[in-house]
């Protein structure tokens, strides 16, 4: 059997929640992208469980839902950008039917190729047939398991995550510069 926590869902709600000694605090959950496997505690500098780097991790919490509810599309994004590499959703239907049987988490908004990285990195051990699961392997994963798969698909999706970081931080050219070429 795929068995994974049954984290709740962010729903924005709020609600109250008791101490051991009787008080009550307030507690909003938060959506995040952590799927409870952090790398970066590891030394490395990109999560291989929800490809954040630390300091996205680090500064999580001081996010508006706004921001986060960005961040997590930009990581659906780089997941289905990735995973369409190695895999077809051929039954989407089917494949959500599969992760709520083995209450592996998504979010509503999560788009298919996104729940099929949860899928594969919580079933990858005990998967045979992706078809029984709405997916069809691609000929960049045909041949493999699904653990094979799964392996190759970590590793892409980390070279992207690492190109994606990259890119946010690089420069953008000031029009105003002097350090620009002179043109007439």
């Amino acid at each position: 059997m795929l068995s994974n926590y049954n984290v709740p869902r962010a729903t924005g709600r709020v609600t109250m929640g008791p101490f051991n000694d009787g008080r009550a605090v307030m507690c909003a959950r938060i959506a995040s992208p952590c799927v409870g496997l952090c790398s970066t505690t590891l030394g490395d500098p990109i999560c291989r469980g929800c490809q954040r780097t630390d300091s996205e991790i680090g500064e999580w919490m001081a996010l508006t839902v706004e921001q986060r509810s960005q961040r997590m599309a930009q990581l659906d994004t780089l997941r289905e950008r990735v995973a369409g590499c190695f895999l077809q959703v051929e039954d989407e239907a089917l494949l959500e039917a599969q992760l709520r049987r083995y209450r592996i988490r998504f979010r509503p908004e999560q788009p298919p190729l996104s729940r099929a990285v949860e899928l594969l990195r919580v079933g990858r051990d005990r998967i045979r047939d992706l078809s029984r699961y709405g997916l069809r392997p691609l000929e960049g994963g045909a041949e493999l398991s699904a653990a094979e798969l799964y392996a190759r698909l970590g590793e892409r999706l980390l070279e992207a995550a690492g190109e994606r970081e990259a890119a946010n931080r690089a420069p953008t050219p000031d029009p105003d510069s002097h350090d620009l070429e002179y043109r007439a």
